[in-house]
Order: C-alpha cells, then structure tokens, then sequence
C-alpha cells in the first residue's frame, strides 16, 4: 500500500513539474487573448461578440488548456476609434498584460494597434480590419493578417465585374482608411482591365442618409457604382439606392465588401444577384456546418462570417505556435506561425508569408434568388474559386520592407 502511495504522489509531482515546464516561459502564466472590436454599431454583427464567441471556441478546440496552459480572453468595444483602440491596446498590453489581440474591424484603428503592437514585442492577429497596408507599407513583424483585404475584395469583386461589362465606375466610399484602401485597389483593377472611373464621393463612416452621394452616383451614369464601404454602411446605401430606383434605371451596384450578416439584414428579395468575393462560408463542408450550429447556438442564432471564423482559426494556429515555442513571447511566436504550415477545419491547409499575409482561396459568390434558398442563412452559390496562388497580391508588389 505504502508502494502504491508512493507511486501516486510521484506521479502527481511529475504532471505538476510537467505543467509548470508547459507555462514556464508563458508571461504570468496566462496566454491572455483581448477580442479587440465593435461591439456597439455598424460592425457588430459581422464581428463583435461573434468574435469573442469564435476566440473561446478556438480555446475550447486547441485543447490547450488540457495540456497545462491557462487562457484568458477578455474583450472591448474600440467604438471605430483609433485613439480609443490605441488606449485599449495600451492598457492591454502595459497593465493587463494581454498576449495577443485579435480580431479589429476598422482598418484605422487596426493600423494603429498594428504600430503598438510592434513596439511592445505583442502579437497582433487580424480578421476585421481590411486595408492591403498591413502587409503592404504598414507590414510588421508582430503582425498576421488572417482572413481578406481589400486587394484580395478588388481583384475577386472588381475583376469579375469589370469582365463581365461593368466598364465604367463611381465610387461611394467610407471616408477612412479601409473605404480608402478599397477604393485605390479597385480603381487600380478598373484601370487594368480598360475601364474608366467616372467619378467618387466619399461618405462619413456609419452614415445614416445616403441620398446627396447616391443621386451623385446617379447622375455619373457610371454603369457600376461600386460600394467602398461595409457593415451597416452597405446595407444602408443599397437599402437607399432600392428607394431611387437606381439598379431599375439600368445601374448596377457592385458591394465590394458584403457579409453574410449583411445579406441577412438586407433580405434575400433585394440582396438577389449580388456577386460578393468571401473566404468562408458557413456551408461549404461538413466542418463548417458543425462549427456554424455550434456557434450560433451561442450568438444569438447568428450564422459566423469570414471574420468569426478567422478569429477562429488564426487563433489555433496562434496555440501551435505557442506550444511549440513553449513561450508567448509576441515576436517569436508570430515567426513561428510563419514559419508552421496552417491547417483548420473552417480554412484547411495554408500558409502565412513573411510580410504576414495568410494565404488561402477565395470564393466568388453570387447572392440566391429567394426561391433557391433551402432556409435561414442559405443564402451563397459559389461562382469561382480564387486559387490561394492568385487570391491576394503577389509578395513581391506589397513594398513591405520584410520582404527582402
């Protein structure tokens, strides 16, 4: 008996020496995750406690915690602010002690979290944030852009419409960095491929009344009016231009950056025809079903969007990193994500570059007529698929200075 005793607290002295070996080098001995996002307008439903939900399943899959690591995931709402998403990340970081952030909608307040987190050595994961300047220019080495961008939204969106006739444009454009970003990337496409700009307007971010900017876009006579803009930003100007009657006088909106949430808001009867560019969706496999049922069990029956499921996956690869490095250090840990081949159940097999962009396929999606719809969130039918190869731009085109 007294050999068995024996036995049984040298176990217990080994896991307990195995797990304090597993977090000796993670900081505080918590990998703490802060879910940096909209949690109160025009992203919310895109992103926002969908995000948080999408971190804590990804806690739950890695099974990390299993293995001796304690995980925290705390969150906050940046209100699309750039210096409030600054003081959170400060905060974070300096006295929260907060690991990693993820998620971000808002490509201004994601540049600006992108430039903290470098200088403290963290590591930054975006799903939310669109703008091609993170791995462009704006690249850092404590940075991984999971999910699209906006060169990604251009080539897939703008290219498709451009070649299929769509040969003259006016832009409405979010006036910030990510509305911006769009709309340089798909002027670029345009051009290339011999169309012509007409005109631009830029609109306020979560603009309410729409009307001046689409009766500018109206009277261009472009054939496309291409809509730089996301979210509650989108919805409201289709909803607006539907009331002007502007696709029944023979104009064409091209969304170039529509969520499934937005879909679901709009309706399917004025959603229909919309060609959107996407690099999940909820329905494509068995994997992405079963994700898609647990997660809306918890989020209020919403269908997970591209966003939600980069959360997701950006963060089991973030664990990988981590377990192998058997540290958090920011820096070393987003080398070694670099440096890992990724493999999910929502993405499957990829890779992350060095100027930090993941790369994956993209999917062309047209919007289902109502009556193709097999019920609640059926709402894509996939065109083309975007190889990973040509999905986002070429390493060599981005001018980040990581790339040598």
């Amino acid at each position: 008996m007294k050999a068995f005793k024996r036995t049984m607290i040298g176990l217990a002295i080994a896991a307990a020496l195995g797990a304090g070996a597993a977090t000796a080098q993670v900081s505080d001995n918590i990998i703490k995750i802060g879910v940096l996002s909209d949690m109160s307008s025009l992203y919310t439903d895109l992103a926002g406690a969908g995000s948080v939900v999408a971190a804590k399943m990804a806690v739950e899959d890695s099974g990390i915690e299993k293995r001796g690591y304690k995980v925290e995931v705390i969150s906050a709402d940046h209100q699309n602010k750039p210096d409030v998403g600054s003081s959170i990340a400060r905060q974070w970081y300096d006295v929260d002690k907060v690991d990693v952030i993820v998620d971000t909608p808002n490509s201004g307040v994601a540049l600006a979290v992108n430039q903290i987190t470098r200088d403290k050595g963290k590591a930054f994961l975006v799903s939310g944030a669109a703008s091609s300047d993170l791995t462009g220019k704006a690249c850092s080495p404590n940075t991984i852009h999971w999910t699209y961008d906006t060169w990604m939204l251009a080539n897939g969106t703008g290219g498709a419409t451009v070649k299929s006739g769509g040969d003259t444009w006016f832009f409405l454009t979010a006036d910030y960095a990510f509305g911006h970003a769009l709309e340089r990337d798909t002027e670029a496409v345009v051009l290339k491929n011999g169309g012509k700009v007409l005109g631009k307007v830029r609109a306020p971010l979560n603009t309410q009344d729409f009307s001046s900017f689409l009766l500018q876009a109206q009277a261009s006579k472009a054939k496309i009016i291409g809509l730089a803009n996301a979210g509650g930003d989108t919805t409201n100007s289709i909803k607006q231009a539907a009331e002007f009657g502007i696709v029944k006088g023979g104009q064409n909106l091209a969304g170039l950056l529509v969520f499934l949430t937005d879909v679901h808001s709009l309706g399917l009867p004025t959603a229909q025809g919309l060609i959107v560019t996407n690099t999940f969706y909820w329905d494509t496999n068995d994997q992405t079903r079963a994700f898609a049922k647990r997660f809306a069990a918890v989020d209020k029956g919403i269908h997970p969007t591209m966003v939600h499921a980069g959360v997701y996956a950006s963060l089991l690869h973030y664990f990988k990193a981590v377990e192998a490095l058997k540290s958090d250090d920011g820096t070393k840990v987003v080398a070694k994500m670099k440096e890992l081949p990724t493999d999910d159940p929502l993405f499957g097999k990829g890779t992350i570059r060095v100027d930090g962009r993941k790369i994956h396929p993209a999917y062309l999606v047209e919007v289902k007529k109502p009556a193709e719809s097999k019920g609640p969130w059926d709402y894509y039918k996939v065109k083309a698929t975007i190889p990973a190869d040509q999905a986002f731009r070429p390493l060599k085109d981005g001018e980040c200075p990581l790339v040598k």
